[in-house]
């Protein structure tokens, strides 16, 4: 069989591997912690790359982390789509990385990567409706898992996922989804004053109609990505394939609801109890349809979801439950396209005793996500209002000083954050990637991590579950 090729990004080429026969699968290695931080140490894997995220990762260089990735893939645009993204990178005239690829195409590219393991992580973003299956193969071959949203798209992928997270613990590996909006500076504005009791208080149980926390996101199908046109692989808009709405951009609201609600604390799957769950479709015009994936007609396997001319696929959808006793709301939508200076949007509120911290990215914000606090208490406010002040100029200014807090009205504020901490949606994969890194050369992730993982994935699927009934 043809051994992988160095090929230099600059000039950009696939190797065409033919598969003339089947490799052995590697046995299951116990990692050790061989990780110290060193150059180079880290030796990245990519597997199957058909989402744009998978680029993202390479997006910035990491002095800890080789420069040589090994990529393991069938054949076809999804890949080359993949390679030109990082030829872009390696490329673009400010900052340009210097990636290398090793290309391996061919039927048997997983069991290919798990033979001959050139790497000690393994990235993957792509298909969801392997991407589990991928994770338990990688955690059996005691290999490191970087792994894109969401990890699990239904019950059965869930189930599975739980047994790559035994797997990963007993071969000591680690295995870490990429929550990038954990490092959206208002998303962190928001859990840190949540967590002062003389300005939030404590965080209600709401109900029903008004939960304790609630995260709204609106999302676009065309979008612009590194300065270019987004164009997505025909498979995206199959939801057997990518998974409903319901199962994806939920995976960051929920995960964000975990990690604000309860800071730092290991959550169970008997912490969620569903409430209600609703999804709806967004239907695209074949015109649509053209402009975002270049391709000519609705492919064979998306005919099941074509009605009257028009592509019909569940990206949309709702569901309340209650964490730990707390009423939360999560919802997605899904537009074609976003109004002129608009893009994906986000909306969150967290209710405590004192007060609510809002994030809005409305038009009045001009589209960009900003800090509300609103008092909900009348009397005390001289007192509440120092307490804000302190909050903002002293608690959390020796985390990220030069924040602002301005006076809106009587019972509002606004938070005004310096640009230097909007670094956007693509630069969170590099601030994720460092953690990951991080946690590599600790040998072990925060205890709580896997368990909120578990309970992140068994929230979104069970959502999933009482949506269809």
């Amino acid at each position: 069989m043809t051994r992988p090729i160095s090929i230099n990004l600059l000039a950009v080429a696939v190797l065409v591997s033919a598969c003339t026969g089947g490799s052995q699968q590697a046995q299951p290695e116990v990692s050790q912690s061989q990780f110290t931080g060193a150059q180079g140490e880290v030796k990245l894997m990519t597997l199957d790359p058909g989402h744009f995220h998978a680029a993202l990762v390479q997006k910035t260089m990491y002095d800890q982390v080789d420069p040589t990735v090994y990529i393991y893939a069938p054949e076809g645009e999804d890949l080359q789509d993949h390679l030109n993204r990082i030829e872009g990178f390696n490329t673009r005239a400010d900052n340009p990385t210097s990636w290398v690829s090793e290309v391996y195409t061919g039927d048997d590219y997983l069991e290919k990567m798990l033979a001959e393991k050139p790497g000690n992580v393994m990235v993957v973003s792509g298909n969801n409706a392997k991407k589990t299956e991928y994770i338990k193969a990688a955690a059996d071959a005691g290999i490191n898992i970087f792994a894109d949203k969401p990890m699990a798209i239904n019950t059965a992928d869930f189930a599975l996922l739980e047994e790559a997270f035994q797997v990963a613990e007993a071969h000591d590996v680690l295995l870490y989804d990429i929550m990038t909006e954990r490092h959206e500076i208002t998303t962190i504005i928001q859990r840190e004053l949540s967590k002062i009791p003389e300005v939030f208080g404590q965080l209600k149980d709401g109900t029903a109609e008004e939960p304790s926390i609630t995260k709204e996101s609106v999302h676009h199908i065309f979008k612009y990505v590194a300065g270019s046109p987004l164009k997505r692989p025909d498979w995206f808009f199959d939801t057997e394939q990518q998974g409903e709405g319901m199962v994806d951009v939920t995976t960051h609201l929920v995960d964000m609801i975990q990690w604000e609600a309860f800071p730092d604390q290991a959550l169970q799957k008997s912490d969620v109890e569903m409430v209600s769950a609703s999804r709806w479709t967004t239907d695209l015009s074949l015109e649509q349809f053209q402009e975002v994936t270049q391709k000519e007609a609705f492919p064979e396997f998306l005919q099941k979801d074509v009605v009257d001319g028009k592509l019909q696929i569940y990206t949309n959808g709702e569901f309340t439950y209650k964490l730990k006793g707390k009423y939360a709301k999560v919802s997605v939508i899904w537009n074609f396209q976003a109004p002129e200076g608009a893009g994906d949007t986000h909306y969150s509120i967290m209710r405590g005793s004192l007060c609510d911290v809002i994030i809005k990215q409305g038009e009045e914000e001009n589209y960009k996500p900003t800090v509300y606090v609103r008092a909900t208490i009348d009397e005390g406010l001289e007192t509440f209002e120092g307490g804000l002040l302190k909050a903002i100029n002293q608690d959390i200014a020796t985390m990220y000083p030069g924040l602002k807090l301005v006076k809106l009205e009587d019972k509002l504020w606004t938070v005004e954050i310096p640009d230097k901490y909007k670094v956007g949606h693509e630069a969170h994969f590099a601030q994720v990637t460092e953690k990951y890194l991080h946690y590599l050369t600790l040998g072990k992730l925060p205890e709580w991590e896997v368990p909120n993982m578990i309970t992140k994935y068994y929230t979104t699927t069970q959502a999933l579950e009482m949506a269809k009934k």
